[in-house]
């Protein structure tokens, strides 16, 4: 079964490493958050860091004084309002700072296994390349089409299917298409391997 590459042990460790990991490799996320977890494993103690204390973790990773300044307004929302717990709720987790959509339908999909769809640049780009979705212009009309198309017992996992999919598989510049199982059903495949 696919997987979030994320490495975490909780569900505060998911939404830490979620909200690290917008314009940021996976990879340099699970570098970084193990010390980090380390020092404020939840969201008590990462509410009394301030962001001084956790910019000294994330220095590495993109855009780290807004992540640092959004772990820190999240972290002290999750005490004063969901006493200290990551709701499952998508509409919920989005009032956290630095949670958007994308990031919310990642925590209630992945934790969950609530049947929503998170859109991100591998999965708009593959949905569409592939034929899952049709002419979508925004993420959100990706995720309707996508939701609207894929049954609610699977769509918590179709995520994964799609976002690994692009990052080995189906990549940006050169899909390895003849890697790919679904070459056969795929409107990208078809139209380039059609005579002229």
């Amino acid at each position: 079964m696919p997987v979030t590459e994320l490495e975490y042990q909780d569900p505060f460790g998911l939404l830490v490493s979620v909200i690290l990991s917008a314009q940021c490799t996976d990879k340099r996320v699970n570098m970084i958050t193990p010390a980090l977890l380390t020092r404020y494993p939840d969201a008590h103690s990462m509410s009394e860091a301030g962001e001084s204390g956790i910019l000294e973790f994330i220095k590495s990773c993109s855009y780290p004084n807004n992540k640092a300044k959004h772990l820190s307004g999240m972290s002290k929302m999750l005490v004063n309002e969901f006493d200290g717990k990551v709701p499952s709720d998508p509409l919920l987790l989005q009032k956290l700072p630095g949670v958007g959509r994308k990031t919310a339908n990642v925590i209630a999909s992945v934790l969950y296994n609530k049947p929503v769809m998170a859109v991100d640049t591998h999965v708009f780009r593959v949905s569409e390349r592939i034929g899952l979705t049709h002419n979508a212009r925004t993420p959100m009309q990706a995720e309707e089409q996508l939701t609207k198309n894929i049954s609610p017992e699977i769509i918590h996992k179709a995520h994964h299917w799609l976002i690994l999919h692009g990052r080995y598989i189906c990549k940006a510049r050169k899909p390895l298409c003849n890697q790919c199982g679904l070459s056969a059903f795929c409107k990208y495949y078809n139209n380039i391997t059609k005579p002229s």
